[in-house]
């Protein structure tokens, strides 16, 4: 558990669950004091994350995750502090919708190649904004498959190998890149995401970065060569192992260290508000915050 936890979802991403406001009520309950609603591509529930919580004890920080590429490998690089109030953020966001309204359908039509069916109905009720991602169609085939006959699904079953985080890990198994039924979207660089967070004020840092990139020192080294300021190194993905790796990499670096939990509801429901340890580093994270950016809050 922690005090802090800069890397959440609402539901303005096409996987989360909660509204903004839902989601500062669930921070209060655990004890959170700091927060960052990180959405996909969007920064669309930052304001009124902002103004339901103008007469509670609990700070919000003004956060985006956008997703980026180098090197043909996906990353994901978590703004914080940005001017969320910027044009540059809704044109990235249309930019994302329209194409994954397009790759939605071409990544079912995938999944029911693979012998994977579900109800369309069931895919209407589910999507936001015509966008179909890896989640829902899991959601919507575990439903189709009432006696759980489908051997593809029994691993995402409860007491499966992959039932933690079912939705989610059917989308990481079928749907992430290089996987059976991903399609491609073209996202922003690297160095383009660096700079449109710079560029509005912001500190760019490495998502959950043994998630995308493992261990891979010399790739790390190009991904912080390209302006990246720092690791979200204390993540619900990183083992101790991981932990220690990263935080290493960041202090010889001189790298900030950030923590979030990635949390989104029910696509992740291993995953809680609050969840991730620091190591008692709290403190020291909000305040090297608070250096780069100034006084956010």
């Amino acid at each position: 558990m922690s005090y802090i936890d800069l890397h959440m979802h609402s539901n303005y991403s096409d996987d989360g669950e909660f509204t903004p406001k839902e989601l500062a009520d669930l921070c209060i309950e655990r004890g959170v004091k700091y927060f960052a609603i990180a959405d996909h591509n969007s920064v669309r529930g930052i304001e009124e994350g902002k103004e339901y919580i103008k007469d509670k004890d609990i700070t919000i920080i003004p956060a985006i995750e956008l997703d980026c590429s180098i090197d043909g490998v996906n990353l994901h690089v978590l703004g914080y502090g940005i001017d969320y109030k910027s044009d540059i953020f809704e044109e990235i966001e249309a930019n994302i919708i329209k194409q994954e309204q397009v790759a939605s359908k071409e990544r079912m039509r995938l999944v029911r190649e693979l012998g994977i069916n579900f109800e369309d109905e069931m895919i209407k009720k589910l999507s936001k904004n015509g966008v179909v991602n890896g989640e829902m169609i899991a959601e919507a085939a575990m439903s189709f498959d009432k006696n759980q006959e489908n051997p593809l699904l029994k691993p995402y079953y409860k007491n499966g190998s992959r039932s933690d985080n079912p939705f989610v890990n059917f989308y990481w198994d079928f749907c992430d890149q290089g996987k059976p039924a991903y399609v491609e979207v073209k996202f922003i660089s690297l160095e383009e995401a660096v700079k449109v967070i710079l560029d509005n004020g912001g500190v760019p840092i490495l998502a959950h970065p043994g998630n995308n990139i493992k261990e891979d020192f010399n790739l790390l080294e190009k991904i912080i060569a390209s302006g990246v300021k720092g690791l979200e190194v204390y993540s619900s993905y990183h083992n101790e192992e991981q932990i220690d790796f990263y935080r290493d990499f960041a202090y010889r670096n001189n790298l900030l260290l950030t923590c979030g939990s990635d949390f989104h509801g029910k696509t992740k429901p291993n995953i809680i508000v609050g969840g991730v340890s620091c190591n008692n580093s709290e403190e020291e994270i909000i305040k090297e915050l608070d250096i780069k950016l100034g006084q956010w809050y």
